[in-house]
């Protein structure tokens, strides 16, 4: 296990400011007795309100541009808007099997603290942050760009619980501070940057086809979603999806700051079952831009995400773009199909009061919390329904689905007859 050090107990938060393309230092989070991590902005930063760029808030109302150390919210250990930034289980294992190679296998993930993930893991992390060991000098922890072949190498090997090569961890280590669970790096190629996604030896299906198929239908059917595109090495699959928080300009990367959905409630992951999209409904209209088009955006992913069977649409998978004074909600991703056992389903958050059933009367339920008539909610479904029926078999034939797995996710996860029932 990772000694114990000063480090892991402070590290200082490197913010990028709008349009800049070089990161300033925000302040410091440091482990508590208890074992909260707390957060104070630094003297230097709170006196760039005035200058240009501006400090802004890494998040309010959780973290405003005051001295001294700022209180957590009820029931969180650390800032929600700091934890976003962390990697979650993918990550968390390639750090365990840098530093611990085979015999971090089973290896708690919890047996590092927050701040160790937050400093062990790569800097070209989602948002504007990183996090230093340094409040005075920025080092990047980044990797030269490499093949996919390596990199799905690398994941293999990560899941085996097998060290890597020097080579190979840093290929990886790259990509370590993404969230979610599934084998991920980061890539750039022909100026954009992109999440690769890999398949898993635990697949039971074309996963990665899959969610391909499931973002394609759903910018079809004129959601706002990540560009996607699907790549082979090694004779796999890989998706890429287009990185929506960074923007190339002559000058160098700029990083756009992000917020999840869970940070906007103020929960934790162990409160995330209480989300839920009427929540979500009510910090639109008060703290968004453009919240009447929000509302009915928001309310298209809800019912795409039913008629596509994607039920993993928890609340880390929304997020919103802070710009120190309003939200504004991101291109959708994480969008992909489940596998289910029988017709029945639930979605990860909330759709209207205690419902969470997956059906598209839930979603019409709650339409008047979207400010959506009852008419304009059914053209949505039904706008939908046709979108994914005409463009099928188009879409599959971009990814070059085989007839079996079509058959696997026809009917079971697009336009589950569940869904249409009531």
């Amino acid at each position: 296990m990772m000694t114990s050090s000063t480090a892991d107990n402070e590290a200082f938060v490197w913010i990028w400011l709008p349009e800049a393309t070089d990161p300033v230092v925000a302040g410091k989070l440091e482990t508590d007795d208890q074992g909260n991590v707390q957060f104070n902005y630094g003297k230097s930063y709170l006196e760039r309100i005035s200058a240009d760029p501006p400090a802004v808030s890494i998040y309010e109302p959780e973290l405003p541009l005051k001295t001294g150390v700022l209180p957590l919210l009820d029931g969180l250990t650390m800032p929600g808007c700091i934890r976003d930034s962390a990697p979650d289980a993918w990550g968390r294992r390639v750090i365990i099997n840098k530093k611990l190679g085979r015999t971090g296998k089973d290896t708690d993930t919890d047996a590092l603290g927050e701040l160790s993930y937050l400093l062990e893991s790569g800097s070209d992390r989602i948002g504007a942050l990183d996090f230093q060991r340094s409040p005075s000098e920025y080092v990047p922890r980044l990797a030269n760009n490499v093949p996919l072949e390596e990199l799905l190498q690398s994941a293999e090997r990560v899941e085996q619980g097998v060290p890597l090569t020097p080579e190979l961890d840093q290929a990886l280590f790259h990509g370590s501070s993404i969230g979610g669970a599934r084998p991920k790096a980061l890539i750039e190629d022909q100026g954009a940057k992109y999440v690769a996604k890999f398949s898993s030896s635990t697949d039971l299906y074309s996963v990665v086809n899959a969610e391909y198929i499931a973002m394609r239908l759903a910018a079809l059917a004129g959601i706002n979603t990540a560009p996607v595109k699907l790549v082979q090495a090694a004779q796999k699959d890989i998706l890429l999806i287009e990185r929506f928080d960074r923007q190339k300009t002559t000058r160098g990367w700029t990083r756009k700051s992000m917020v999840s959905a869970l940070t906007l409630f103020g929960l934790d992951d162990m409160m995330a079952r209480y989300a839920s999209y009427e929540t979500f409904a009510e910090i639109i209209r008060h703290r968004f831009d453009d919240p009447k088009e929000t509302l009915e955006e928001l309310f298209a992913r809800i019912v795409f995400n039913i008629l596509c069977g994607n039920t993993d649409d928890h609340a880390r998978n929304h997020a919103a773009f802070w710009n120190g004074k309003t939200l504004r909600l991101t291109p959708a991703y994480d969008i992909c199909p489940q596998g289910r056992a029988g017709n029945e389903a639930t979605q990860a958050m909330l759709i209207s009061g205690d419902n969470r059933l997956s059906k598209l009367s839930s979603c019409l339920d709650a339409a008047p919390h979207f400010q959506l008539s009852e008419e304009k909610a059914k053209a949505i479904v039904e706008k939908q329904r046709e979108a994914i029926e005409s463009n099928w078999d188009k879409v599959c034939d971009e990814a070059k689905l085989s007839t079996v797995d079509r058959n696997l996710l026809w009917e079971r996860q697009f336009l589950n007859p569940f869904a249409f029932e009531d």
